[in-house]
């Protein structure tokens, strides 16, 4: 029996409470299975590694991540990612509260926009 607290039980519960994002691409063959693409975009140049210093590629590559995580969640959740990021960085712009940033994320937007629909 395995403990209730812990790392492994803590890696099955977010395995399981993300399945259907997880197994997406078995169903759907566009969609990859890994982020392969995106780790080689953000990749510095091998021919010219002076250009970037090492804490500016760190931030690059995690600005980089947190973008390319958001559009995949965005496609996940069948949402626009060209239309919600314009969305939300607007509504960040024009002050939207940091207390209710979770009506932001993707699948919270989504349900925004199908209330909005019905």
């Amino acid at each position: 029996m395995i403990s209730q607290k812990g790392k492994l039980p803590d890696a099955v519960r977010y395995a399981l409470t993300r399945w259907r994002g997880l197994t997406r691409f078995i169903d759907d063959g566009c969609i990859e299975i890994d982020n392969n693409t995106v780790e080689r975009s953000i990749r510095p140049d091998q021919a010219q590694p002076e250009k970037c210093s090492v804490r500016r590629l760190r931030w690059w590559r995690r600005a980089l991540a947190v973008i390319a995580s958001l559009i995949e969640t965005c496609k996940l959740n069948d949402v626009d990612p060209l239309s919600y990021l314009t969305d939300v960085l607007t509504r960040i712009v024009n002050g939207h509260p940091n207390s209710e940033i979770d009506q932001l994320l993707p699948w919270a937007y989504r349900r925004q926009e199908l209330k909005a629909v019905a």
